[in-house]
């Protein structure tokens, strides 16, 4: 018989104590043990990147070898036509030694942007965390794939096959470098330099086809912030010895690596966690700001961009198939516009939104080519500008309300004349547009490239100004650029995972549109700490701070004069596509937004806690 009620059959129980005691170690054991299958689980997400790496150099290898069988096929068939030529103009016959004509193979064209297996920013949009989305091929490369190469691996060719549900991805953790969330390919874990090929053709070669790039819903992850308890995965890893390893040492100093600390081992001082986010603050530079959410505004797609109106009361987003404006004061939804009038079968995302400076109007960017431009009071499009051959990722109005600048993947900027209703000016390039930017002064526009510089050109007489890149530039493609408030600096931020900030020399005339620039301007500050691709930058209104939004999911405020950071705000679930700041601050503060690929956007304030010297 038990010695305690209530465990009759159960043999004797022990005291309270020692069964206290008992199930400490019991949980103790198994946290322990969970540890070990994360390790071993990331031990073998690396051997799937390697492995996933090495397939795609096979695949390129045999696809340049395709390639130069091609053009020697081509070779020969021309130089047996032109002997068979020679031969006929002699008067010889058709034979073994001089064949009928025969159809000579062309080779396939040249690459254009929008190929949808090579879509980077449709990656985003989609939210694939596997391998892939693979570099994208060089620009030799054709459209076409040759009809007797196999059909990549997973991870190789953008979204077929399908990536595992983002519920399946760790949330709000260091990850190592490899799959990594939010749907970009993974970067080789030994440099942040473009990895062979590159993502050069990121926004990629679209064949024709019914139909834009689809981005698909991107489902929430669950959050494991600091302080709560880690999920266990549905198939952990085999048993195994566990293992122990102490903290990590502490980070050296003036380190801008924020992303590599844990939050759950970090004094409460250099750290600040809420329900389903927390900020990291340098402990290596004087804290000077303070963030706080404000509002979250939940979609039902990924949110490709936020912007905020020139007065700061209104800011938009866009998403799938509409844009929608919020008050920043309540959080409420005041309007949704979508053109129902479009035959609209699949997804069609709205990938740059913007005000006019008085704001009566939003202008949207969107997949199917086509710039809309809204009448807020009425929601009625007042303009739609058409001319450009690929989707439209970049949007900006100028101060004057005159002319909007738009990008596209079909490798051109253009000027819209809101007045006439004409494109006014077309500059192309020799890559994929990604962003655009006009100067607050109305006088250049910027563009940043899949080739990894950023140009500067006359808005008016379309003179190229400056072209910043060299040594000192960026190693992969420029996905995002902002003047600063006085025009005379640019930041740019790209997927070699950095921010530069470059000092213009725009004061010079040009005399012939086609001349290059006599000099280029210098980067003066290199701002490095993301673990990913920078996504998104901007300034803040008195260009006291540079932010900055990756697909590491972090947002970070940089000093722009020392180039540390000050913070990382974790706010979101998968990458952060869009930052914008609020262009009415304060001396002690401001609001800046945030759109995601975890459908949300976020409208948060900083503080300043203390001025600089």
């Amino acid at each position: 018989m038990s010695m305690y009620p209530g465990h009759r059959g159960m043999g004797g129980v022990p005291p309270a104590n020692g069964g206290a005691g008992r199930l400490n170690e019991l949980l103790e054991q198994i946290r322990a043990e969970f540890e070990s299958h994360v390790r071993q689980t990331e031990t073998y997400e690396h051997q799937i990147q390697a492995q996933v790496q090495e397939m795609q150099m096979i695949r390129e290898k045999v696809y340049q070898m395709e390639q130069a069988q091609i053009g020697l096929k081509q070779k020969y068939e021309e130089e047996i036509n032109m002997l068979r030529r020679q031969l006929e103009s002699r008067g010889g016959p058709p034979g073994p030694m001089n064949p009928p004509p025969q159809h000579v193979a062309a080779q396939p064209p040249p690459p254009q942007i929008g190929n949808p297996g090579n879509n980077v920013i449709g990656a985003i949009l989609s939210g694939h965390s596997q391998g892939g989305l693979a570099p994208p091929p060089h620009p030799q490369q054709q459209e076409q794939q040759p009809p007797h190469m196999p059909p990549a691996p997973p991870g190789l060719q953008g979204p077929p096959p399908p990536p595992p549900p983002p519920s399946q991805q760790p949330p709000f953790q260091q990850y190592p470098q490899g799959p990594a969330p939010g749907g970009f390919p993974p970067q080789p874990p030994q440099s942040t330099a473009s990895p062979g090929p590159g993502n050069r053709r990121a926004i990629g070669n679209k064949p024709p086809a019914p139909g834009p790039a689809t981005p698909q819903i991107n489902t929430p992850v669950p959050y494991n912030g600091p302080g709560q308890s880690p999920q266990v995965p549905a198939h952990p890893a085999p048993e195994h010895r566990m293992v122990q390893h102490p903290p990590p040492p502490p980070p050296p100093s003036h380190s801008n690596a924020l992303g590599d600390l844990d939050p759950e081992r970090l004094p409460s001082h250099i750290k600040k966690v809420r329900e389903d986010w927390w900020v990291i603050f340098n402990q290596s530079v004087p804290r000077v700001l303070d963030v706080d959410l404000v509002h979250t505004l939940q979609h039902e797609s990924v949110v490709c961009c936020v912007r905020f109106s020139h007065d700061g009361k209104y800011v938009a987003t866009g998403c799938n198939k509409s844009a929608q404006i919020y008050d920043v004061q309540t959080g409420e939804k005041l309007c949704v516009l979508q053109d129902d009038s479009s035959d609209i079968n699949g997804d069609l995302y709205i990938r740059s939104v913007c005000f006019s400076p008085d704001g009566k109007y939003l202008a949207t960017g969107a997949e199917d080519k086509l710039i809309r431009v809204w009448d807020i009071a009425t929601r009625t499009i007042r303009h739609t500008f058409s001319g450009h051959d690929q989707d439209i990722y970049s949007l900006d109005f100028s101060r004057d309300g005159r002319t909007i600048a738009s990008g596209s993947g079909d490798r051109t900027v253009r000027i819209w004349d809101l007045e006439t209703g004409n494109c006014s000016l077309t500059l192309t390039i020799e890559d994929g547009v990604t962003t655009v930017a006009i100067s607050p002064d109305t006088k250049l526009v910027a563009a940043g490239s899949l080739d990894k510089s950023v140009r500067v050109w006359d808005i008016k007489m379309g003179y190229l100004l400056e072209r910043l890149e060299g040594p000192d530039g960026h190693k992969d493609s420029v996905y995002s650029v902002a003047f600063s408030p006085n025009a005379r600096e640019l930041v740019s931020g790209s997927l070699d995972k950095t921010i530069k900030m470059w000092e213009l020399n725009t004061s010079r005339q040009i005399g012939h549109p086609q001349q290059p620039p006599s000099k280029s301007g210098r980067c003066i500050k290199t701002f490095e700490g993301h673990r990913d691709f920078v996504l998104s930058v901007a300034l803040t209104p008195d260009a006291e701070w540079v932010l900055s939004g990756s697909k590491d999911r972090g947002v970070q405020f940089w000093d722009p004069r020392t180039g540390h950071t000050q913070l990382m705000l974790q706010g979101h679930k998968n990458s952060v596509i869009s930052v914008a700041p609020c262009p009415v601050a304060t001396p002690t503060g401001g609001y800046f937004a945030t759109g995601s690929g975890d459908t949300r956007a976020r409208i948060w304030s900083y503080t300043r806690l203390d001025r600089r010297a």
